[in-house]
This record gives structure tokens, C-alpha cells and sequence, in this order.
């Protein structure tokens, strides 16, 4: 998995967890050791990595639900934005260390891809507005 643009950002855990001091380390409810991740030093990238986090910890849930084996996942997102910083979308990668056959593991990524809340949110556009208290 190739490293992010300026504005990417990663998650990974399992098997495919990365080293330790590439990132930061976040409390996880599917895995022990926890999630890596990074980086997070601008907004763009915190935008990206909700992304991320939130598609591989839908991997683990939705795995669980359909009785998907999953050692490790690795989530890539990134995006772009015009001159005016209006998002020019964003993507996202995903790789998964997993036995399941690849029907079980094609069906895992399209029901991810389907109730992912963060994802599903940014489709959806989020009216944000300044607080006026």
C-alpha cells in the first residue's frame, strides 16, 4: 500500500498494522494491540483518516457479521481539493489479510462500502455552519 499524497492519511491494524512510531496508536474494540494510525497534522488529513478508520472498523463489524475471517486491515484515503479548497472527492483503498474465499471477500467490501457512516455522511453532504453561542 502506497503512501498518501500531502492530504492522505492511513489506518491499519492485525497483521497489517504498521510499525510502531509511524503513527499514532488508537484504542480498538476489534483488536488488541489497537489501530495505527497517521497522519494527522492538518485538516485535510483528519478529514481523510475519519474515512479510514471508520471503513476498517466497519471491515471488523461487518466480518464478524457475516462470518468473514479477517487478520489484519489496512485502509488508504486521500483526496483533493481546487484552488477555492472545495473537496474534489475522496477515495479510499483497502487491503485485507484474510483466508475467506474472494466471493466472501467481494461481498465484505461492497456491504462496507454501503453502511460505512462516515463515508455514507460525506455522500450525503454535512451542512457545517460557526456556532453562534
Amino acid at each position: 500500500m502506497a503512501d498518501p499524497s500531502p492530504f492522505g492519511a492511513w489506518a491499519t491494524s492485525g497483521t497489517l498494522r504498521r510499525e510502531e512510531g509511524e503513527g499514532v496508536v488508537l484504542p480498538h474494540a476489534w483488536t488488541e494491540e489497537g489501530v495505527l494510525a497517521g497522519p494527522a497534522t492538518n485538516g485535510a488529513q483528519v478529514l481523510h483518516l475519519a474515512v479510514a478508520l471508520c471503513v476498517l472498523n466497519d471491515t471488523y463489524r461487518e466480518a464478524r457479521r457475516l462470518d468473514v475471517p479477517v487478520h489484519g486491515v489496512a485502509v488508504t484515503a486521500d483526496g483533493g481539493f481546487d484552488d477555492v479548497w472545495t473537496s474534489t472527492g475522496i477515495s479510499y483503498d483497502i487491503v485485507l489479510d484474510t483466508t475467506a474465499p474472494s466471493e466472501s471477500v467481494q461481498l465484505l467490501l461492497e456491504v462496507v462500502d454501503e453502511v460505512a457512516e462516515i463515508p455514507r455522511v460525506l455522500r450525503a453532504g454535512a451542512d457545517v455552519r460557526r456556532s453562534e453561542s
